[in-house]
């Protein structure tokens, strides 16, 4: 293929592909909001009836095999119940919105496509990433995991996968009661340093939990062999720079395991690796490296460097009276190769101060 003909293959290519994820979203939409019309209509039935005990059993099974006959798979009486829980839980959202709400006096499946043309409605997911969602008490947590897939454009597997590693319990121990409540109204906002950190950072997909013993060697290698992943744990804005990255001080020579570029703090994020116990030193040779990158290496443009230690034993108090006061820098995060329990985590909340 010549080079002409490449450039206009790409621009089609790119045509194409475009297409295909505005119909797809297109479709999603119209069947999210299908499912919650159901919703609507089963609630205002039950509402109706007298014998609203023995409804849901009932009804739910008649109406699925009656569904199932017409239409196929997809209207099990589970299904049909998560379609009620879904207007229930998601009502007061598509009414309180004036755009949403018209959407929902006016909408059919045969006009579905120029309303959705017309109003940008706030359920953005797909009806499988709200199934997930629905199995989500805790309200502040499923509107977390909400926005973050929309922001973050998580497929199912992503959004299932970054619940089942307890990502908003995480943030939440590293956070304060305000921010806390950010999380849930806005999702994860990266303004300063700390809003990057989770405690711990979990490593489950680099499979070195069947290990009995790994070097530093290893988890650095593993990390690389699974960057995407690990970038992913990362969070928001992460690029990676180079490993073992040189630096020289006078005649001496260091090594930085990870280093990472952060474009909304707009700095440079060390990571240094270490399997075993934190130690004192390990800071102090963190703060030399944070330190020489902001004499040596980053532009006046640019904020300062961040510098983060992950290691598999941390002493809180050791962190504490090491690092100075007012620190926004340096910091200190446990990492873990397996998923942690959420019940614990949720205990951990609790007694938060």
């Amino acid at each position: 293929m010549s080079d002409s003909h490449k450039k206009l293959f790409t621009k089609i290519a790119g045509l194409l592909t475009e297409a295909r994820k505005n119909i797809v979203s297109s479709i999603n939409q119209v069947i999210v909001l299908t499912y919650f019309r159901v919703g609507e209509l089963i609630v205002q039935d039950e509402q109706a009836g007298k014998e609203r005990a023995s409804y849901g059993k009932s009804v739910l099974k008649e109406l699925s095999k009656g569904l199932t006959e017409e239409f196929g798979k997809g209207f099990s009486v589970d299904n049909l119940e998560r379609m009620r829980k879904f207007y229930l839980t998601y009502k007061n959202r598509m009414v309180d919105n004036q755009k949403s709400a018209s959407v929902l006096r006016n909408f059919n499946p045969s006009n579905s496509a120029s309303l959705m043309r017309k109003f940008e409605l706030p359920l953005k997911l797909s009806w499988t990433h709200y199934t997930k969602l629905l199995r989500i008490d805790n309200e502040e947590e499923r509107s977390f995991y909400e926005i973050e897939a929309v922001n973050c454009n998580w497929s199912v597997r992503e959004l299932e996968r970054q619940f089942n590693s307890s990502l908003y319990e995480r943030l939440v121990l590293s956070r304060d009661k305000q921010a806390i409540k950010k999380l849930s109204e806005k999702g994860q906002i990266i303004s300063n340093p700390i809003d990057t950190i989770k405690d711990p950072y979990v490593l489950d997909f680099l499979g070195l939990e069947e290990q009995n013993k790994y070097s530093e060697t290893d988890l650095e290698t593993a990390i690389i062999n699974k960057l995407e992943q690990f970038l992913m744990e990362l969070g928001k804005g992460f690029l990676f720079v180079g490993r073992q990255q040189r630096i020289t001080v006078e005649d001496e020579h260091f090594h930085i395991d990870l280093v990472f570029y952060n474009r909304f703090l707009q700095s440079f994020v060390l990571i240094d690796l270490k399997i075993g116990k934190l130690r004192h030193q390990d800071l102090g040779q963190m703060q030399m490296y944070v330190n020489y990158y902001d004499e040596f290496v980053r532009s006046e443009e640019e904020n300062m460097t961040v510098g983060i230690v992950l290691c598999k034993q941390k002493n809180e108090t050791l962190v504490r009276i090491t690092l100075p006061k007012g620190n926004q820098q340096i910091f200190a995060s446990k990492y873990q190769t397996f998923l942690p329990g959420k019940e614990q985590l949720k205990e951990l909340i609790e007694n938060k101060d």
